[in-house]
């Protein structure tokens, strides 16, 4: 099976519209992109093979300093590839058809562009890379030992991989999970605790610091667990599964804390913590009304606003808070979209493709971010430049310190302490783009 892939890098006003073929007999293109299409990645795979099980791309992930680019490409193989991809609009690609590499090059120079292929030899589901760490984690909290850039890799069979990025080498693997590896995270404070979440119906904890140690097993609900994710100070878990429930656990001491209830039947998709903490995001469907998008105070259990969009035949698969300003994209099987929510509206609706997206990854200083569909392409967007507001920018600083309940306690007036804990944002939207309306 050819496991190369191309890049097909984004083209000038002049060749808009026209067909591209990049040396690659297995690639063609109608070049109708919109402007804000930055690259796309497409695996070379035989052509009978797309659209086939297993050609999907379950994940893909920027490493936390923005340098490494890791996309599950189908087949159990992950690329490993340097970022940027490119540097300039006027890039010129060329494709070694004998080795698994590319190089650019600008009209003043040229620079290779480093690739690595991972043959995990099962479905990839989740990727994750670590140590990371969060913008907001005091020095003082910070993990003072140095450890090299990790891949981990979760997979069909339920065993994670741990690779090394420089080397791309194996470093080891970790076996327990029963059932296939849906999500990995590490926490973001600079340790080497990675947390994985499995259709085992298990959480588990893995300190990869400590070689053979035992994981730390959450047991909850008896469902399949989807996704997790770890609040910005490392102190709590939220998991969610093919139910109704978003259960929160403590990180610290191991133990359930509570769990946030819907009033109907949902199934739960994804899950993700604002920059600050002071905000949860859930992603959930209903074959009948479509997708909604909750935003949750985690600390009281409070439902803050639903995003809704009644479309049956829809399917909101991923979400994302970004690193940079308080906005949130949302990837469904019809559009890309990004939700200002200091200014309350849609920033970006793109790639309306049809192609069924089952992934998006912000870049870690923002700008960019990138999309995964279920035939295997990756395209990368640029997400809208957008100042925060000094008021934000304080209630950030503030909120990744002290809880909702320790705000509300502050001899503040009633508009501050509402802005503060998030109470000014609107009950509920109705989300409507180009695509919904077609």
């Amino acid at each position: 099976m050819n496991c190369n892939s191309s890049i097909i890098p984004k083209l000038n006003s002049v060749q808009r519209g026209k067909k591209s073929s990049l040396l690659n007999p297995h690639v063609s293109l109608i070049v109708t992109e919109p402007h804000d299409l930055i690259a796309e990645l497409k695996p070379a795979h035989h052509p009978r093979l797309y659209g086939s099980a297993g050609c999907e791309t379950w994940s893909v992930r920027f490493s936390p300093d923005g340098s490494s680019f890791a996309w599950s490409m189908g087949y159990g193989i992950v690329k490993l590839l340097s970022w940027p991809l490119t540097s300039e609009d006027d890039i010129v690609l060329f494709w070694k058809a004998k080795q698994t590499s590319f190089a650019f090059t600008t009209k003043h120079t040229a620079t290779p562009q480093h690739e690595k292929s991972l043959n995990c030899r099962q479905t990839v589901w989740a990727l994750a890379f670590g140590p990371c760490l969060s913008t907001r984690v005091d020095a003082s909290h910070q993990n003072g030992h140095y450890h090299e850039l990790l891949l981990a890799i979760g997979l069909n069979n339920g065993v994670i991989q741990v690779w090394a990025v420089s080397t791309g080498n194996l470093r080891f693997t970790l076996t327990g999970h029963q059932a296939p590896v849906r999500d990995l995270v590490f926490t973001p404070n600079g340790s080497l605790t990675l947390v994985s979440a499995s259709r085992d119906k298990t959480l588990r904890i893995w300190d990869l610091a400590k070689k053979g140690a035992s994981p730390h097993v959450l047991r909850g609900p008896n469902y399949w667990v989807f996704r997790c994710s770890i609040s910005p100070d490392s102190s709590v878990i939220t998991s969610i599964c093919n139910h109704d429930s978003v259960y929160l656990w403590s990180l610290r001491s191991y133990t359930f804390m509570r769990h946030l209830t819907y009033d109907h039947e949902r199934t739960m998709a994804s899950c993700d913590f604002s920059q600050d903490g002071a905000l949860l995001a859930i992603a959930s469907y209903h074959s009948t009304t479509g997708w909604w998008l909750d935003l949750w105070d985690p600390y009281t259990a409070d439902l803050l606003t639903r995003l809704c969009a009644y479309r049956s035949d829809n399917l909101l698969t991923s979400l994302s808070f970004s690193p940079v300003g308080l906005l949130l994209a949302f990837k469904d099987y019809r559009a890309l979209r990004i939700w200002d929510m200091e200014q309350d509206k849609l920033v970006a609706d793109t790639d309306h493709n049809r192609a069924s997206g089952v992934c998006c990854a912000f870049h870690p200083h923002g700008g960019v971010i990138a999309t995964g569909c279920r035939d295997g392409h990756v395209k990368f967007w640029r997400v809208p430049h957008l100042v925060p507001s000094l008021k934000h920018l304080c209630r950030i600083a503030l909120r990744f310190s002290i809880s909702t309940y320790q705000v509300e306690a502050l001899p503040l007036p009633k508009k501050i302490l509402e802005y503060l804990t998030y109470r000014d944002v609107p009950k509920q939207k109705i989300v409507y783009c180009e695509e919904h309306c077609r």
